[in-house]
């Protein structure tokens, strides 16, 4: 991997400038990353291992999301921000946990945002911060039974109040297997149906996903990948009330198209594994719910209160 100099490139005499308030002065240039870094870094899913990037450039408190040069900052993919948005601030906690990760046993993987660099090299930040509440769970994986979990928000629940409260949550889907000594873990987080994006003029619905895979024998999961999903309109609706075996009951299979986001190998141990898809799917009660068998307590307490005023 190599750290070139901004602007060198004569292909990037097109490159656009803008301020966002949440970011800064950013340089826009398709692939203008790649210019930057060598291409052939990234593995065949566009993610670069983070050690590497670690090693080569700079990376400060309180600054997550960033990695510093002496001439530009690269920054995570966009759709770790706040509804998927390239101005938005990153959502808490994930990146703030990735930045800080520092596990000897696991490979860390990050997808970068490709296509725009801050150039303003500075520590001035705009932080928001949030709170979530980490899980405990069974850490016998492997007396986990095989099978599909669906998690929803309470149904009398106004649109506002599901916004408030659940992050706009539809349903989060799961679904455990085992097979040939790993069992693997899967999981999608449908929003409601107001929750969109606009990619290459189409509109789809961003959809994301976690899959891991436990190590029965070694007892630690020994790959751990996030994504996101895009659903066209139709297979949203048609997959948001089924499952993970929809394609297998339904003649027309859904096959989206995705980005892969992180993903993490080597020896991963139960605690990292929660707290990171906790915070990957940032403020969603459902999950807290899967590890724990309730909601957080300030949800409860809402809830209880909605119940009253609604009697």
């Amino acid at each position: 991997m190599n750290n070139r100099t901004l602007g060198k490139p004569t292909d990037l005499n097109s490159v656009s400038f803008r301020y966002f308030q949440t970011i800064g002065i950013v340089a826009i240039h398709a692939n203008i990353v790649d210019y930057l870094i060598s291409p052939a870094s990234k593995d065949k899913e566009g993610l670069v291992r983070f050690d590497i990037l670690s090693s080569l450039f700079e990376k400060k408190n309180f600054a997550w999301g960033y990695l510093y040069s002496q001439k530009f900052m690269l920054m995570a993919h966009p759709y770790f921000r706040r509804g998927y948005s390239q101005i938005a601030n990153f959502s808490p906690r994930f990146i703030e946990m990735f930045w800080g990760a520092n596990d000897t046993q696991i490979e860390f993987y990050i997808a970068l945002d490709l296509d725009r660099v801050r150039i303003n090299v500075d520590s001035l930040m705009y932080r928001e911060f949030d709170t979530w509440y980490g899980a405990s769970f069974d850490r016998d994986i492997k007396s986990i039974a095989d099978g599909i979990v669906k998690l929803r928000p309470p149904l009398e629940l106004t649109e506002f109040e599901n916004s408030s409260f659940f992050a706009n949550a539809y349903s989060l889907d799961i679904k455990w297997v085992t097979k040939n000594g790993i069992k693997s873990f899967q999981a999608e987080e449908f929003k409601n149906e107001g929750e969109t994006l606009v990619i290459a003029g189409e509109t789809c619905y961003p959809v994301r996903y976690i899959h891991a895979e436990f190590d029965i024998v070694q007892n630690c999961f020994r790959h751990f990948d996030g994504a996101v999903h895009f659903y066209t309109s139709d297979e949203y609706f048609a997959r948001r009330d089924s499952d993970f075996n929809y394609n297998s009951k339904n003649k027309q299979h859904i096959k989206s198209d995705s980005k892969k986001l992180f993903k993490m190998n080597g020896h991963i141990s139960v605690e990292v594994w929660i707290e990171f898809t906790c915070h990957f799917f940032t403020g969603n009660p459902l999950v807290f719910e899967y590890f724990e068998g309730k909601y957080p307590e300030h949800i409860s307490e809402m809830l209880q209160l909605i119940k009253r005023i609604k009697k």
